[in-house]
């Protein structure tokens, strides 16, 4: 799953809502790329939680790939980036 440019809390449950259809479309380690986010907030952070649920709930892996390093601090920030799996730009 490609993350967009902007995943703030403006197109997070559009974005959540993409979920499904993106854990449908493969089998193994769920990939989040998260190299072309440049706006994100608290709400990516959530976003990214309910991807890791809803990988797991599918018998999956999950790790998001390209994080940028603000996202990293972030994550850092509230105690879930060993969670998330986040792997730098």
């Amino acid at each position: 799953m490609q993350l967009p440019a902007d995943a703030t809390l403006e197109h997070a449950a559009e974005l959540a809502a993409t979920l499904p259809a993106a854990l449908a479309q493969g089998e193994g380690l769920f990939r989040v790329d998260a190299s072309a986010l440049q706006a994100y907030d608290t709400s990516t952070i959530a976003l990214l939680m309910q991807a890791r649920r809803t990988a797991q709930a599918a018998g999956r892996g999950f790790m998001v790939t390209g994080a940028p390093a603000q996202l990293t601090q972030l994550a850092a920030l509230y105690g879930v980036e060993e969670l998330l799996s986040l792997s730098p730009s």
